[in-house]
């Protein structure tokens, strides 16, 4: 029987293995891990992608030392840093719905105000210091650097800042009409502003039928989970057979399976976005045109 005894002689094996591999990369100055930017997904905040991480690792050792089962160990480390991300996500979908109903708003709004006779520039230093609220921070940084940087740069930058594809239309547009004194520019923005508004409906009806697909699915590693918790705690005989090695091997299989429907489950949950074009800067990426 895999014991609790063995597990440890595992663990201290492994580390040092894995001490004595990083000791070796790091005299020859090979880097092992890529930087930790890289490891912490876009829009996720660092601290908390640590604080993620950090209990992963908690629970997964937690989870081997009380089951003696070194796979469910790493099956429950692995299951903590994906539940958020394959089975959450809410808040961030709901983020980017809202960052776009604000930017079809801010084209309007900068409609409106050069409908009063204002140039392009002032029309939108007056519009960002009412902007929408998703999206206020970033049009105030906006309207600072319109003051002292060309229309061009400040779009440029604008466009980073939001990080977000329906921006690019329209600081495509504002960049062009700054350039070309485009005469239908109000019209132009309102049509960029409902084609915005067509794409975020579409968006929000999708969303609201893989909801349902997402409860099921927390549904399904919940009762799962709780199975296998009441299982251990009162009846751990029907389990017995996970103790062994080859238990281990079919705990494996079990484990990728769930890891294989979690991959799918994120997979089918994208919507395909359009290439973002406003980021292309050739001299920045060190490309001559």
């Amino acid at each position: 029987m895999v014991t609790v005894t063995v597990v440890a002689v595992a663990a201290v094996g492994a580390v040092f293995g894995i001490g004595v591999w990083l000791a070796v990369t790091a005299v020859r100055g090979v880097r092992v891990l890529p930087p930790v930017a890289r490891l912490v997904p876009a829009g996720v905040p660092r601290d908390r992608a640590l604080t993620g991480l950090t209990a992963a690792a908690v629970a997964g050792l937690a989870a081997g030392l009380v089951t003696s089962w070194p796979v469910a160990g790493a099956a429950v480390a692995v299951g903590v840093v994906a539940a958020p991300t394959v089975v959450g996500g809410g808040r961030r979908r709901r983020a980017d719905v809202a960052t776009a109903e604000a930017i079809a708003t801010w084209a309007d709004m900068i409609r409106d105000t050069m409908a009063g006779a204002s140039g392009l520039e002032e029309a939108l230093i007056h519009t960002a210091a009412l902007a929408p609220a998703p999206i206020a921070p970033q049009l105030r940084t906006f309207a600072a650097r319109l003051r002292h940087q060309p229309l061009d740069d400040a779009l440029t930058g604008l466009a980073v800042d939001l990080g977000h594809p329906s921006v690019d239309l329209l600081v495509a547009a504002l960049a062009a009409a700054g350039r070309l004194q485009a005469r239908d520019l109000g019209g132009l923005l309102g049509r960029l502003a409902e084609a915005i508004r067509s794409d975020v409906r579409m968006r929000v009806r999708v969303e609201i039928g893989r909801a349902r697909i997402r409860t099921s699915a927390r549904i399904a590693v919940g009762t799962t989970a709780a199975t296998i918790v009441f299982l251990y705690v009162f009846a751990g005989q029907l389990l017995a057979a996970y103790d062994t090695a080859t238990g281990q091997v079919w705990l494996v299989v079990v484990s990728a399976v769930f890891a294989a429907a979690g991959a799918l489950l994120q997979h089918y949950s994208q919507l395909d976005t359009p290439e973002r074009f406003t980021l292309r800067q050739p001299a920045a990426e060190g490309v001559v045109p």
